[in-house]
């Protein structure tokens, strides 16, 4: 006999909460494989915010939501509503939003693998994968007394 299907997890738009990182960075984790080290999240950035360089290991995918973005690595290819964007895995660059934009950024984001900073001489100075970033994101909501308990856990 086949398994029963497994039924579909939902979440709605303001299920979980927007956690702040920083000042000009928020991010929602909605569903977190520990499994396939995938983490999918909606980020908000400020104008003129910028991501430390990085390496990805695995396949990126990204939707913009809100506002626009770029790689400062190629500053002619900007994302705006609606774009999506694929980024191979190997793929290394540095997520910058325009300082002269009005509002902020909002991008969801299907990350396989890890992001690897790197500094401006290549050199690793940290990793955020599947793990960290769910470890990230519970202490945030904790520490901002945010209910994340309807965030998709696998593998856990």
């Amino acid at each position: 006999a086949l398994p029963l299907p497994k039924e579909a997890e939902h979440v709605g738009m303001n299920d979980l909460p927007f956690v702040h990182v920083s000042d000009k960075v928020a991010l929602q984790l909605l569903q977190v494989d520990l499994t396939q080290g995938l983490w999918v999240l909606r980020t908000r950035f400020q104008p003129g915010y910028q991501i430390e360089t990085h390496r990805h290991t695995g396949p990126v995918f990204a939707v913009t939501e809100k506002g626009s973005w770029f790689y400062l690595e190629y500053p002619n290819v900007v994302n705006q509503p609606g774009s999506y964007l694929f980024e191979p895995a190997g793929s290394v660059h540095t997520l910058t939003t325009p300082k002269d934009q009005t509002g902020e950024t909002q991008v969801w984001f299907a990350i396989y693998g890890a992001n690897i900073n790197l500094d401006d001489k290549g050199n690793v100075t940290g990793v955020l994968d599947a793990a960290t970033i769910l470890h990230v994101y519970r202490s945030l909501c904790a520490a901002q007394g945010l209910d994340c308990s309807k965030l998709i856990v696998h593998g856990a």
